[in-house]
């Protein structure tokens, strides 16, 4: 039987391989990518540090051995360890921002990055962002995209996994936004102070349900980032809880709770939640103002 790697010899020819082995294993897609074409592209392509569009250019170009080997590889622990593809490449994208992420942060796909793009409008309006709170933070992408559309404010990166924050220090030197930007490690509010114009968290909020019942990829990404108790609450509770104590008037709390937004919105009946659409993709976001948590 002849080895792939003697027979593919140009980046089509990777591209078309990786696409038809993915398309023949029981991959999920949920961690950039929602389709065998997209995932192969963005192995082969972001592998050999092309860029993801404007690339035909390459197509035919011929790769060296070392770099055929690396696809290969990173293909087939795509396929046999269904490993995230971003930990593969130690990359992610996030609001048309790479990152680096690895297997101590989850990898970043909110849709908060479409409402941050658009300036949180129409609901921030033109009152002044001097400071930002990106709370249970991650890898540091929401904060940090933040601190790109809000050139002028200082954002704290907070979380309570000191792990989590090496990684999001990384990513503040690679974007170069150190002067403003800082690691705060946190239990929710407990590590904090001050007063916030915005806080914007993707803390925790999956229930036990669907955490027994999640696709084998999302087992290489660190529990503590995804479990949140029976309903997926718990971390919600917790911000709801003290969120006024850190806004300053007028200010926004916008928080992502997925498939646990019933849930909450039956514990809080009262609660003037406004539920968020994205025209990418992706519900389960509430919006509260400073007065509204009163």
């Amino acid at each position: 039987m002849s080895n792939p790697i003697d027979d593919l010899h140009t980046v089509r020819d990777y591209l078309r391989y990786v696409s038809s082995r993915f398309a023949d294993s029981p991959l999920y897609f949920g961690h950039g990518t929602d389709n065998v074409w997209d995932e192969s592209v963005q192995l082969v392509m972001r592998s050999l540090h092309l860029p993801l569009e404007n690339n035909t250019l390459f197509l035919d170009a011929r790769l060296t051995r070392e770099e055929r080997a690396l696809i290969l590889d990173r293909m087939q622990r795509r396929i046999d360890d269904r490993v995230p593809l971003a930990y593969l490449l130690g990359e992610a994208w996030f609001m048309g921002l790479p990152f680096h992420v690895d297997e101590r942060v989850l990898v970043p796909r909110s849709p908060l990055g479409e409402l941050i793009q658009g300036g949180l409008q129409p609901w921030l309006g033109n009152k002044p962002v001097g400071r930002i709170l990106d709370l249970c933070t991650g890898s540091g992408c929401i904060g940090i995209a933040a601190a790109s559309v809000f050139e002028d404010a200082e954002v704290d990166l907070a979380d309570i996994s000191t792990d989590a924050l090496d990684v999001a220090a990384v990513n503040i030197d690679y974007h170069e936004v150190g002067d403003r930007v800082s690691t705060v490690r946190s239990d929710v509010f407990d590590g904090l102070e001050g007063r916030y114009d915005v806080i914007l968290s993707n803390p925790p909020y999956v229930d036990a349900d669907d955490i027994a019942d999640m696709p084998a990829e999302y087992g290489h990404e660190p529990e503590l980032g995804l479990a949140a108790g029976g309903d997926g609450l718990d971390i919600a509770h917790r911000i709801l809880a003290r969120a006024a104590d850190y806004l300053n008037p007028g200010g926004l709390l916008i928080v992502e709770v997925g498939n646990s937004w019933v849930a909450l919105q039956e514990a809080y009946p009262d609660m003037p939640f406004t539920w968020l659409e994205f025209e990418n993709g992706g519900d389960g976001v509430f919006l509260l103002t400073a007065e509204d948590l009163h």
